[in-house]
């Protein structure tokens, strides 16, 4: 399974951007056994929970975030999404793909998108 996340980009304070990614290579079955989610790190700082879904659309969210940021989940494309609305400069990070397959008992991470707030 590869954790293809894409969407990631400038945008001013303020805005608003979504991210995605699919679980390329993932069946079906691997994809329902999973929960997604989406965590962040910043320069100097260590990483943090954005938040994440199971399958059955339950959502949990980081503190900071909650309220701006909606999770989530298309099954049939097996793809995971984070809606950001008033974005501010603290949320610039690296937005990190995760999934947690609750039957192998294994996380996987994809490669990371860029997301920069400017003032």
């Amino acid at each position: 399974v590869q954790l293809q996340a894409s969407g990631g980009g400038l945008v001013q304070s303020g805005g608003s951007l979504r991210v995605s990614c699919k679980a390329a290579r993932a069946i079906s079955s691997w994809f329902w056994q999973t929960t997604m989610g989406w965590y962040r790190q910043a320069p100097g700082k260590q990483r943090e929970l954005v938040a994440k879904i199971t399958n059955g659309g339950s959502a949990t969210y980081g503190d900071s975030v909650k309220g701006r940021f909606t999770i989530s989940r298309d099954n049939a494309n097996k793809k995971v999404y984070l809606q950001m609305t008033n974005l501010t400069p603290e949320d610039t990070a690296v937005y990190y793909c995760n999934a947690e397959n609750l039957v192998e008992r294994r996380e996987y991470w994809g490669e990371g998108t860029l997301v920069t707030v400017s003032s």
